[in-house]
């Protein structure tokens, strides 16, 4: 009885990730089908998914009009570059929150904490592009990439404060017997410690600054030769023959998710494994 009982609840458990896993995959699907369709099969197709006739002609109409390569290139730059200072931010944050003994690194650690339940969407908008103008930043990428790196994403940081907590302090403690500072603990001993935590950060920021689209567009608005892939895909919707070329836009992202599930693929079990290094005391 107990063991038809298990088999029930077995098969309940997998119905009911079959359905996340549906719900999870069917705008991926419909988005790689939707790309070989014609505009007027998208518009006028009803709930069919499958196109009716395949449209290959559609991603090459779309990397010519949207310049893929550059475009391309202005994504690369923009996500290394914030790849790269999230870690370190990240990481040293983390670590200064989870050995520091002060009131007011307590502090700063518990307001960027509580930032995680408060968004103020778009209303930081205005006085970023603002205080970029001043600093003449508007205009370029750097000014999104100063905003993602120094943000101080909640996440991130939460991440790396828990993980570095599972690092025993015995360690910091025989390095400062033999002479090391604050800091040099953590490039010397901590941060190389920290090769699961470097994946799963990256990883979280790579994939915000791939799909970052408003706050890119709102800085590079008049620079289109520094627009980063997404704002460029967006902008195939009003680039065809169409008043809406819907074919050409799936198209263009269909080609942009590729270089971030290749990312994932390859970072998956370093992703899995310093999230659940971080979560569990040790």
């Amino acid at each position: 009885m107990r063991t038809v009982s298990k088999s029930i609840w077995k098969a309940v458990i997998y119905a009911f990730l079959l359905v996340i896993a549906v719900f999870a995959l069917f705008p991926v699907i419909y988005i790689l089908l939707g790309s070989f369709k014609s505009n007027k099969e998208i518009l006028v197709g009803g709930l069919s998914i499958l196109p009716t006739e395949w449209h290959f002609e559609n991603y090459i109409q779309a990397w010519k009009l949207a310049d893929f390569g550059r475009l391309t290139f202005n994504s690369i730059f923009y996500a290394v570059v914030v790849v790269g200072g999230c870690v370190v931010t990240s990481i040293t944050a983390g670590y200064v929150f989870a050995r520091g003994t002060t009131r007011f690194s307590k502090v700063v650690n518990a307001m960027v904490l509580c930032s995680m339940f408060v968004s103020i969407g778009t209303l930081s908008l205005y006085p970023q592009l603002s205080l970029a103008k001043v600093f003449g930043l508007s205009g370029t990428l750097w000014g999104p990439i100063i905003i993602r790196v120094f943000g101080m994403n909640a996440t991130q940081v939460f991440i790396a404060t828990g993980f570095v907590r599972q690092i025993s302090r015995e360690i910091d403690e025989a390095a400062q017997i033999d002479g090391c500072s604050f800091f040099k603990i953590f490039w010397r001993i901590i941060f190389p410690l920290c090769k699961p935590l470097v994946a799963t950060t990256g990883l979280v920021a790579f994939r915000t600054a791939w799909s970052d689209y408003l706050l890119p567009y709102v800085f590079t608005i008049a620079a289109k030769d520094k627009w980063p892939l997404v704002v460029g895909v967006v902008s195939l919707k009003s680039s065809g023959e169409a008043v809406s070329s819907w074919n050409l836009m799936l198209a263009g992202i269909s080609i942009s998710i590729l270089p971030m599930l290749i990312v994932y693929l390859f970072l998956n079990k370093y992703f899995i494994s310093g999230l659940t290094e971080g979560s569990v005391k040790g």
